[in-house]
């Protein structure tokens, strides 16, 4: 048998013994029993939501995806070990209020395992992103059979490097033995819909990258201090991003809640707001700590409005002296 086959072969056999692979059968309406969330049971199933959030195309992927996503790091039960109970009931409710977009990694604790014990149940309603930090060929397929593993799914609608920082890595991952290699391979047996670059630490690098591949999507910090950073994410990656019609997804948005310290912003409406408004940014993803956190969130991006250039600017003034702090992350590699 060929490596292609054997890769295909060796992942859904894999995934049948964990639980059963989602069909595409009609949707039953009732919700997950407790035990179900539990087991991982993947009867599909649909969800009653709650809210309706605006959507926005994704690049040229012609997916449509609310402007929220759930991310799966952060201070959050959702990369703790042991917090499963409350990292369940995060993601059960991210999917009653209308989120469609689910971000985690392979390096991401314990998030993947959690994600697979309720995301197949409605596989075919979610936009589901993973990552990997590998660089060569043969670490990324590693990291992509096991998250597919984890993650209970036989394919990733988004499968992203993760956190590509220098430009000597990307001389690596476009090497003929570098990841980009496994992203042609998976694409070609349809276990990835969808490829992308990650960064918050060097954003050349990243605008670097979406020169040199046709990458569908990029994740990248922007958030309302961005703008007084000596090496800033907004104008560096965005344009390069629009002229190549790359779907951008913002992180990092409000700085781990740096932002909503005393005289920097009232709330999570300005930070989202500001990060929302700059053009091309299509979504963000941020992580919850607990429901009525997620909720409040959601909350906000039901009711965002497009800032103008003053709002924007006040916005601006007020992270003026606080950037270092909210940025704090650019310093990660």
């Amino acid at each position: 048998m060929s490596e292609k086959t054997n890769r295909r072969t060796f992942l859904l056999t894999g995934m049948a013994v964990a639980g059963g692979i989602v069909g595409s059968a009609a949707w039953k309406q009732n919700q997950p029993s407790a035990s179900q969330l539990q087991s991982g049971s993947t009867t599909a199933m649909s969800v009653s939501r709650t809210t309706t959030m605006p959507e926005r195309m994704l690049g040229n992927t012609g997916v449509s995806v609310p402007i929220l996503g759930l991310g799966g790091a952060g201070k959050t039960p959702l990369s703790k070990p042991n917090q499963e109970a409350d990292a369940l009931a995060i993601i059960q409710r991210a999917l009653e209020l209308g989120i469609r977009y689910f971000d985690t990694a392979a390096s991401y604790g314990p998030s993947e395992d959690y994600l697979g014990k309720i995301l197949p149940n409605y596989r075919q309603q979610v936009f589901l992103a993973s990552k990997t930090a590998a660089r060569d060929r043969d670490g990324a397929w590693r990291e992509l059979e096991r998250s597919l593993k984890r993650l209970n799914t036989d394919y990733l609608d988004l499968w992203q490097l993760h956190h590509v920082s220098f430009h000597e890595e990307l001389d690596t991952i476009f090497s003929s033995t570098g990841a980009a290699q496994a992203i042609e391979e998976a694409k070609a047996q349809n276990l990835i819909k969808y490829c992308g670059i990650t960064g918050h630490h060097e954003p050349d690098v990243i605008a670097a990258g979406l020169q040199r591949y046709p990458f569908d999507t990029t994740l990248v910090c922007i958030n309302a201090a961005d703008k007084h950073h000596p090496r800033p994410f907004i104008p560096t990656v965005l344009p390069v991003a629009r002229q190549n019609k790359v779907g951008v997804i913002a992180m990092k948005v409000p700085a781990y809640g740096r932002l909503f310290k005393s005289g920097v912003l009232e709330g999570m409406h300005q930070a989202l707001g500001y990060t929302l408004s700059q053009s091309g940014v299509h979504c963000a993803v941020i992580a919850a700590e607990d429901v009525p956190q997620l909720e409040s969130n959601v909350q906000v991006a039901s009711r965002f409005q497009p800032l103008d250039e003053m709002e924007l600017a006040a916005i601006e003034q007020r992270t003026a002296q606080a950037w270092e702090d909210n940025t704090f992350f650019r310093a990660w590699t």
